[in-house]
């Protein structure tokens, strides 16, 4: 039928599970499929968490390519990853996608802290969670007060 409704947060979800079981370069390569139907339908949704999943899988990867030219150099892990977190806050910002927010300070605060900054993880981190008034008993608002007390 070519129906594209609802692909790319299908790919994201086989992106995950390619990362849980170890082939974080299949994930990537998935997630790149993901992101060019997010540009094709416009269907932008997703696209904040697509974003985080690309830069948790480039943790994952030995080493992240810079572009599709497999001669070039390759860059930091770490680098690519905080680029990838850093955008989907930017998009879900953009959309007010607060629990999508919410997800990509938390990876972003996991990289900070072993960094050694931790001082700002904890603060971007109490920003976010701050927003939120209820909902504390999800997955997602439970890690992030854990991670909260773990920065202080």
């Amino acid at each position: 039928m070519g129906a594209e409704l609802g692909r790319p947060h299908h790919l994201a979800s086989l992106a995950e599970s390619y990362g849980k079981v170890g082939q974080a370069e299949e994930g990537l390569s998935v997630l790149t499929e993901a992101l060019a139907a997010v540009d094709k339908t416009g269907e932008r949704f997703y696209e904040a968490e697509l974003h985080r999943l690309k830069g948790e899988l480039s943790l994952q990867s030995k080493q992240v390519e810079t572009s599709q030219d497999k001669s070039e150099a390759k860059t930091n892990p770490e680098a690519e990853a905080e680029e990838c977190f850093c955008k989907a806050i930017e998009i879900a910002r953009r959309q007010s996608a607060k629990s999508l927010e919410l997800r990509a300070v938390m990876s972003l605060s996991h990289l900070w802290r072993r960094q050694g900054k931790g001082e700002e993880a904890r603060q971007m981190l109490a920003e976010i969670y701050g927003w939120f008034t209820e909902g504390f008993d999800t997955v997602d608002l439970k890690e992030a007060k854990s991670l909260l007390e773990e920065l202080s």
